[in-house]
């Protein structure tokens, strides 16, 4: 175990955020028409799918006849003389978001092109849409209220189906995730101990759900089922009064008071801005899915397992991150849990972005460069 401050080296929004029987599934395959022209001058060829699992059992008990998992790929796998993959790379997304996200200029310019980090000429990588998000099944899509209380369990066996009868991957060189991504990461750490060699939590505690921040979320949900227009999930017009205290609440959350005041300096801005983002966060907002999305982290609690990770974990949050603030004092302590663990507090800057800096890899890659030569065999 090992706790690094960000300024000790000289190299370096989203937004937030066991099956008990046989699965059959089917995936099918096809090239992304949504490249941006970053991507395309990258040479970056992202490849999207679905991928069909029947008779996926929650942890609730509810089971879904079919449960539908989108994906994104970049690269190719590539097997050494045993057949085990060694360059398979898996980035998990925020609540509310979906694995496109990993392919803005931001990200995907920084990591994947040629000569980045983690090529995709070099590296296959693998971006998941969790249960719930993007182009996988989610209440919206017909069931609403009716569908199936997920966790945060689920959605990493979710992911595990994607990556090993999708995609037949039998190991990881690298999982990491942003956010609930990065809760997700520490699940994965202690649910497949032997399936990676590194771990990269970006942006989050690794501990219940709590204090402030669970505060926060209890009352977001609860401004959404305490709206009459949600009725129970029913709703034929989107409750647009709990949608909106709930965005409100979100952003209080996640947003970041040097950016805001360097972007909005005057009355007149800050409230243009404001205007803007929750016309622009309604216009995408489905209640159900939103509500059960935060919902989905009710049981999250990875530190009594802390001691039996195995892999190499490089822990990384941000000063001026309000959703998991330094002054808590926790990964500091949860990391001498970890074997081969290392914690990274990045320092306020011109560069961080709070909450969102965990999407940022320009501020946080040299990190990375040094979790991959320690977890290299």
């Amino acid at each position: 175990m090992k706790i690094v401050r960000a300024w000790q080296f000289s190299f370096a929004l989203l937004v937030l955020f066991a099956i008990s029987s046989p699965i059959r599934a089917k995936a099918n395959t096809q090239a992304s028409d949504r490249k941006t022209p970053k991507e395309i001058a990258a040479g970056l060829h992202p490849v999207e799918a679905d991928y069909t699992v029947h008779d996926f059992h929650f942890d609730d008990g509810q089971t879904m006849p079919e449960l539908r998992l989108h994906y994104t790929t970049l690269g190719h796998p590539k097997r050494d003389a045993n057949g085990r993959v060694t360059n398979a790379v898996l980035f998990m997304h925020g609540t509310g978001g979906t694995g496109h996200q990993f392919l803005s200029p931001n990200f995907a310019g920084v990591l994947f092109g040629p000569g980045e980090l983690l090529d995709a000429n070099k590296y296959f990588i693998i971006l998941t849409d969790d249960i719930g998000h993007g182009h996988s099944s989610k209440p919206s899509d017909g069931l609403r209220a009716k569908f199936p209380n997920y966790d945060y369990d689920d959605m990493v066996r979710g992911e595990h189906l994607v990556v090993t009868d999708a995609l037949h991957v039998n190991h990881l060189r690298l999982v990491g995730g942003t956010s609930m991504g990065c809760m997700h990461t520490w699940v994965w750490a202690e649910k497949y101990p032997d399936f990676m060699d590194a771990a990269l939590p970006l942006a989050c505690l690794p501990i219940q759900i709590s204090g402030r921040n669970r505060m926060i979320r209890r009352m977001l949900m609860d401004s959404i089922r305490n709206d009459p227009a949600w009725d129970n999930g029913n709703y034929t017009k989107e409750p647009e009064c709990g949608i909106r205290g709930a965005l409100n609440l979100l952003f209080v959350l996640v947003s970041c008071p040097l950016c805001q005041q360097k972007t909005a300096p005057t009355q007149q801005l800050a409230d243009q801005a404001a205007e803007a983002s929750m016309k622009r966060e309604l216009a995408v907002t489905d209640a159900n899915d939103m509500l059960y999305a935060f919902d989905s982290s009710r049981d999250y609690d990875p530190s009594p397992k802390l001691g039996m990770i195995k892999t190499w974990v490089m822990a990384i949050n941000s000063a001026d991150d309000q959703v998991n603030p330094p002054e808590l004092n926790i990964v500091p302590q949860e990391i001498k849990k970890v074997r081969h663990g290392q914690f990274v507090l990045l320092p306020i800057s011109d560069k961080t972005r709070g909450h969102g800096t965990h999407s940022l890899p320009a501020v946080w890659q040299q990190y990375l460069v040094k979790l991959l030569a320690e977890s290299a065999h």
